[in-house]
C-alpha cells in the first residue's frame, strides 16, 4: 500500500501542530493508512518543542517503510526553514515559499508513484502569493500542477454532502458565472464521484436554487427559469438522478435526513453555511475532477491561535480517512 502524503500546510499556521497531535493521538493506531509528512522537519521540531509534544520525527526517502506507528512521523523534507524564520501566526517569503514547495512536491510524488493520494494541510491565499506561486487558491495550483482544466470542491461530512457551482467570487459575480453547460457538468462529475468514491451505485441529487422560494416564478428572480431548471432537464435526459431547483431553506435537512446523497449549491457560503453548521469540526475538502485523489482539512491557517496548542485534529484524522476511503473504492472500480 503506497502511503498518504499529508503536506504540511503554511508553517506559520496550524497545520504543523495537527500534524503532530494525529500522529501521537493514541487513537490513531493500524489499520489506519500510512502516512508521510511533506514538508520541513524543522518546522515539526520547532513546533513539537514549544507545544511540548513527544513525538519522533524522521527523514522518509521514497523506497523506505512507510508503516504507521504512533508518535513517529515520517518527512519527506521538501525545502530547508531555519527555525529561526518561524513566528507563529505571521508568515513571510520564506515560509510561504516551504508551503508551496511542500504541496509541488506532493503533487510530483504521486505521478512518480512515491504517494497514492494527497491530504492537504490549511494554507493562506495571500501568503500563497508571496511563495512565487500565483493562484487564487490551493484547489486551482493543483488543477495546474496536475493539467487539469475543472475542478469541483465538494465538502463532505457524515450526514452531508455539497458541490459548488462557484467558490470564490462577490456574491454579485455569482449569476454572470452561472451556465447550463456548466451546471450540467458539475451534476456528472458530482454524480460519478458518488458513485466512484463513494461507493453509492444510484446517486439522488438535489439542486439548490440561487434565490429565495426557487425566485418564486421569477418574482426574485429568473435564473431558476431560465439556468438552473433547463440544465437539471438536460441532466435527467442523460440519466442522472436530479431534483430541482428547491428551496435553499428546506433542501438541506431533507438531505441530511437521508433524502439524497449530495446537494450541488449555487455558491460558496450557500453550502458552507450549512455543511459546517454540522460538520465544523469532522468536515473534508474534496476536490474533483483532478487526475488524483486530494483530500483537505476544511478549515484554515488560524493564524490566531497558531502555536497555543489549541488546535483540533479532528478535519485532518477525517480528511486522511476519506481519502483512503476513496483510493480503495477507485481501486476496486478499476479491478
Amino acid at each position: 500500500m503506497l502511503p498518504i502524503a499529508v503536506t504540511i500546510g503554511c508553517p506559520a499556521g496550524i497545520g504543523p501542530e495537527i500534524i503532530l497531535k494525529y500522529f501521537t493521538c493514541p487513537l490513531n493506531r493500524p489499520p489506519q493508512p500510512p502516512t508521510i509528512v511533506t514538508g520541513n522537519i524543522s518546522v515539526l521540531q520547532y513546533y513539537a518543542k514549544i507545544l511540548n509534544i513527544s513525538a519522533s520525527i524522521i527523514p522518509w526517502q521514497p523506497g523506505n517503510p512507510a508503516l504507521f506507528k504512533r508518535a513517529v512521523i515520517p518527512v519527506y523534507e521538501t525545502s530547508t526553514l531555519p527555525a529561526k524564520s518561524i513566528v507563529p501566526g505571521e508568515y513571510n517569503s520564506e515560509t510561504a515559499k516551504a508551503m508551496a514547495i511542500a504541496i509541488t512536491s506532493a503533487v510530483q510524488g504521486i505521478k512518480q508513484g512515491f504517494f497514492s493520494g494527497i491530504c492537504t494541510c490549511p494554507i493562506s491565499k495571500e501568503a500563497l502569493q508571496c511563495s512565487g506561486y500565483h493562484f487564487p487558491g490551493h484547489t486551482e495550483m493543483l488543477a495546474k500542477l496536475t493539467g487539469s482544466d475543472k475542478q469541483v470542491m465538494m465538502l463532505a461530512g457524515s450526514s452531508l454532502r455539497v458541490t459548488l457551482a462557484t467558490i470564490h467570487c462577490s456574491i454579485a459575480q455569482v449569476p454572470k458565472q452561472l451556465s447550463q453547460s456548466a451546471l450540467l457538468e458539475l451534476y456528472h462529475t458530482t454524480s460519478e464521484s458518488l458513485i466512484r468514491d463513494f461507493n453509492i451505485p444510484s446517486p439522488k441529487i438535489a439542486v439548490a436554487a440561487l434565490n429565495p422560494h426557487a425566485g418564486e416564478a421569477g418574482m426574485f428572480g429568473d435564473e431558476e427559469q431560465t439556468l438552473i431548471s433547463p440544465s437539471i432537464t438536460r441532466g435527467l435526459q442523460e440519466g442522472l438522478s436530479l431534483q430541482g431547483p428547491c428551496p435553499p431553506d428546506t433542501i438541506f435537512n431533507k438531505a441530511v435526513n437521508g433524502d439524497y446523497d449530495a446537494v450541488v449549491c449555487m455558491y460558496h457560503d450557500q453550502g458552507l453555511i450549512p455543511f459546517k453548521l454540522l460538520h465544523f469540526k469532522d468536515g473534508v475538502n474534496v476536490t474533483l475532477g483532478l487526475p488524483i485523489v486530494r483530500t483537505s482539512v476544511d478549515h484554515g491557517t488560524a493564524y490566531d491561535i497558531a502555536g497555543k496548542g489549541l488546535a483540533d485534529p479532528e478535519s485532518l484524522t477525517a480528511a486522511i480517512q476519506l481519502a483512503q476511503l476513496i483510493i480503495t473504492n477507485r481501486n476496486r472500480s478499476i479491478s
